[in-house]
């Protein structure tokens, strides 16, 4: 492995394999020997980056919380070294129905309230924390949750929880439900949520999204090398272009970790993750 740089993904849709066979052709042609190995959860690519099977990863959010968690529990070190422009400083938004009497997240006690996959940190865990800390209120106790748990494993990255759950709004099967914003505004464009139809009562605190996490021991020159040329990927060229827009970025910028602390507090508060990184969730299935 010392030859080339093995980078993980998780394979969330069929695009990935077209989106990493692109940036292995632009690698290899840039001089970097290459490769990549698709994983069906983040779990598993987690547990791959404290094997030796791979040397980079191109984790969720919540795989990067777990990561950096086993990593401290051994006395090792992970870092992010790249995300995209889009990943940085997102926000949540919990929804309701516009004829809707509840006005504020207060309200939403005794109520029901609609998340993506129970895994999703942008569409049930980063909301969930917003409702503890901001309204005092704590599912189970407080309101009961639904969620609409599509793709385990996938850490949210499959969209079709969140659009099940605006699907549910409309229906009034549930009385508000909780969407990345992007995917909230997405849904208006689309028409799964028709015009008018939905008011936002909450919006999260900014937090980051996904980033390349190396692995312990990875070759610093290579992981250099990597990094050199993703940041050197311009928008303008034709080449490039088409892998920017099919991985849903304009540039590429140095990775940093100081949007993920919202989250973390959630993986505690929510009991998904242990201090060193063991999943706790027993309704977790990916």
């Amino acid at each position: 492995m010392s030859e080339i740089l093995v980078m993980g993904a998780v394979a969330y849709a069929p695009k990935v394999v077209t989106i990493w066979e692109g940036f292995k052709a632009f690698f290899v042609a840039h001089g970097l020997p290459f490769d990549y190995v698709l994983y069906s959860n983040y779990e598993r690519q987690v547990e791959a980056q404290f094997d030796g099977a791979i040397h980079v990863a191109w984790n969720s959010p919540l795989a990067w919380v777990r990561a950096e968690r086993i990593a401290r529990s051994k006395g090792l070190q992970v870092h992010s070294v790249a995300m995209r422009d889009t990943d940085l400083d997102l926000r949540s938004v919990i929804v309701v129905r516009t004829d809707s009497g509840i006005q504020s997240p207060a309200d939403l006690r005794d109520k029901t309230i609609g998340a993506g996959a129970l895994d999703s940190p942008q569409a049930t865990l980063i909301p969930l924390d917003h409702l503890r800390i901001e309204a005092g209120l704590v599912q189970r106790d407080d309101f009961t949750l639904r969620c609409f748990d599509v793709l385990g494993g996938k850490h949210g990255d499959h969209i079709g929880g969140e659009r099940d759950a605006a699907r549910a709004l409309l229906a009034h099967e549930i009385d508000a439900c909780c969407l990345i914003a992007g995917n909230h505004l997405a849904f208006g464009l689309d028409g799964t949520l028709p015009a008018g139809s939905t008011r936002v009562i909450a919006h999260t605190a900014p937090f980051d999204h996904c980033n390349f996490t190396t692995s312990p021991g990875a070759p610093e020159g290579l992981i250099e090398r990597f990094v050199t040329l993703l940041l050197s990927m311009r928008w303008d060229d034709p080449q490039v272009r088409p892998l920017l827009e099919l991985e849903g970025l304009r540039e590429w910028r140095t990775g940093r970790t100081s949007g993920y602390a919202q989250l973390a507090r959630a993986v505690d508060n929510e009991n998904f993750y242990s201090r060193d990184g063991r999943i706790l969730n027993a309704d977790y299935r990916y």
